[in-house]
């Protein structure tokens, strides 16, 4: 009896809630800010701002409906996705587990990107990868937290060493299906070029 007592106490102590592994999320969040020496900005002091982070001071906004931190390292040439537009977006990509520091990438070749087809509704934007590695690894469905940052870039089909570029740290509650089902945090180095029009508004 006092083994299987001991044995059950064992597997009580090796299991995690929800809850506990949010902690541990926001910790490997928190640990990650301090280590990368990140000054946090609200989304008020980014708006007065014009938008943008200030990349000397390593500024990310938070973005209060998502929980995801945004760097704008470029804004990029060309124009934002326009209300009813769809198109395919060529997208060059880092990606590091903040908890185990896995990481996966696109990024090496430039003739390698990931496409992923994204659509505006008003100010709702929603995606889909068409092909390439994070569709292999994950699954077609764009994870909300690259959504957050394209209302505040701008598009361009021609790669003229100004494309959009952004640094995103992502909650699991807006990142892919591993993010979802093990509650990790990623951060993301995200490079868009716009592929093809299908429709545009204008």
């Amino acid at each position: 009896m006092s083994v299987i007592c001991l044995a059950s106490m064992i597997a009580c102590n090796d299991y995690e809630t929800y809850g506990d592994k949010k902690e541990k999320e926001r910790k490997a969040i928190r640990k990650f800010i301090a280590d990368s020496s990140i000054v946090v900005i609200s989304e008020s002091q980014f708006h007065a701002n014009n938008d943008v982070t200030d990349l000397e001071k390593n500024e990310f906004v938070y973005l209060d409906n998502q929980g995801v931190y945004m760097q704008i390292v470029r804004k990029g040439n060309g124009r934002p996705l326009q209300d009813g537009e769809n198109c395919d977006l060529l997208v060059r990509f880092l990606e590091l587990c903040l908890l185990d520091t896995v990481a996966l990438y696109n990024d090496t070749y430039a003739y390698d990107p990931d496409v992923m087809n994204v659509r505006r509704t008003g100010s709702t934007y929603t995606g889909s990868f068409v092909s390439g590695t994070m569709y292999s690894a994950y699954s077609a469905t764009v994870p909300n937290g690259w959504l957050a940052c394209l209302p505040y870039l701008n598009l361009q089909r021609v790669d003229d060493g100004n494309l959009s570029k952004v640094r995103l740290i992502v909650p699991h509650s807006q990142g892919h299906i591993t993010a979802s089902n093990y509650v990790y945090p990623y951060y993301y180095e995200l490079t868009f070029q716009r592929k093809t029009e299908i429709y545009d508004a204008d």
